[in-house]
C-alpha cells in the first residue's frame, strides 16, 4: 500500500495532495519547538532563572510529546489515503536473517558518515574537536533516576520508528510523487530532517544550529537514498534503534 506505483496512483487521484507531506515534514520540527517550550513553561512557574535552558537537557522525554504528535498527523493522512501506519513501515523480513543483515549494513553506514561528518562539521563550526560548549544541555545531561531509565528504555523504542516512518515512510515517497523527481525529494526532506536535529533541543545560537545541521546532513541523505533503494523501513529501523540509545549513553551523566 505504500509502494511507490501506490502512492503516485493516489497523488493521480487527488487523495494526496502538498498538505499532508509538508505538514508532517516541517511539523516535527514544531513540535520539538513546542514541546520544549511546554517544559520550559513549567520552569518558569516554578521560578528557574533560565527556564529554556532548564528544559533542554530533558529532550529524551519530552520529545516522546514529539512522537505522539507526529504520529497523530501520519494517522490523520494516511487515513484519507485509505491506508494506515502499519502500511508506512511495510513488510518485515526476518527470515534467513534479511533485515537483520540490511539493518547492520546501514547501521555501518550511518556510523561511518555521521562520525566523519561530526568532526568535520565540529573542526568547520568551532575550529576544534574538543571541548563542544554545551554540556549539560545536549550532553553531560543530569536528569532524575526515573528520567535516565525512560531515557534508556522507552524514548528510542518509539522515537527511531516514528522518525523513519515520518522522514521515510510517509514524506519522501509522497514528495517524490509530487515533484516527479526522487533527487529533489531526497534534497527537500534531506535538508528538513537534518535540520530537525537542530531543534532537540533548541540552543539559541547559531553556530549551535549550524553545527548540528551539518553533522546530520550526509547521514540522513544516505539514509534517504538507501530507502529509495530497499524500499522496506524496518531495516532501517533496526539500524536507528541503536544510535539512539548510544546518543542517550553519550549525552545521559550516568
Amino acid at each position: 500500500m505504500n509502494a511507490q506505483a501506490e502512492v503516485e496512483k493516489r497523488v493521480a487521484s487527488g487523495q494526496i495532495t502538498w498538505a499532508g507531506p509538508v505538514i508532517v515534514m516541517i511539523g516535527r520540527s514544531i513540535f520539538m519547538i513546542a514541546a520544549q517550550a511546554l517544559v520550559a513553561a513549567i520552569f518558569a512557574v516554578r521560578g528557574h532563572p533560565s527556564p529554556w535552558n532548564a528544559a533542554a537537557p530533558w529532550w529524551s522525554v519530552w520529545g516522546t510529546l514529539v512522537d505522539i504528535g507526529c504520529l497523530t498527523l501520519m494517522a490523520k493522512f494516511t487515513r484519507a489515503e485509505g491506508i494506515g501506519l502499519r502500511d508506512l513501515i511495510g513488510k518485515i523480513q526476518l527470515r534467513r536473517g534479511q533485515d537483520i543483515l540490511l539493518g547492520l549494513g546501514c547501521l555501518l553506514l550511518g556510523m561511518v558518515l555521521f562520525g566523519a561528518a561530526g568532526m568535520l562539521a565540529t573542526k568547520f563550526v568551532f575550529g576544534t574537536v574538543q571541548g563542544i560548549p554545551y554540556a549539560g544541555l545536549l550532553s553531560a545531561r543530569r536528569l532524575p533516576v526515573w528520567a535516565v531509565i525512560y531515557s534508556l528504555s522507552v524514548w528510542w523504542l518509539i522515537w527511531s520508528p516514528t522518525e523513519e516512518m515520518t522522514y521515510n515512510g510517509y514524506v519522501l515517497p509522497r514528495i517524490q510523487a509530487l515533484t516527479g523527481s526522487k533527487w529533489i525529494a531526497v534534497v527537500m526532506v534531506g535538508f528538513w530532517w537534518a535540520l530537525q536535529h537542530s531543534f532537540l533541543p533548541l540552543i539559541w545560537d547559531w553556530k549551535y544550529v549550524l553545527w548540528r545541521f551539518l553533522f546530520f546532513l550526509p547521514g540522513v541523505l544516505a539514509w534517504l537514498i538507501a530507502y529509495l533503494w530497499i524500499r522496506r523501513l524496518f531495516p532501517l529501523i533496526l539500524a536507528h534503534w541503536p544510535m539512539d540509545v548510544s546518543a542517550q549513553i553519550y549525552t545521559l551523566s550516568l
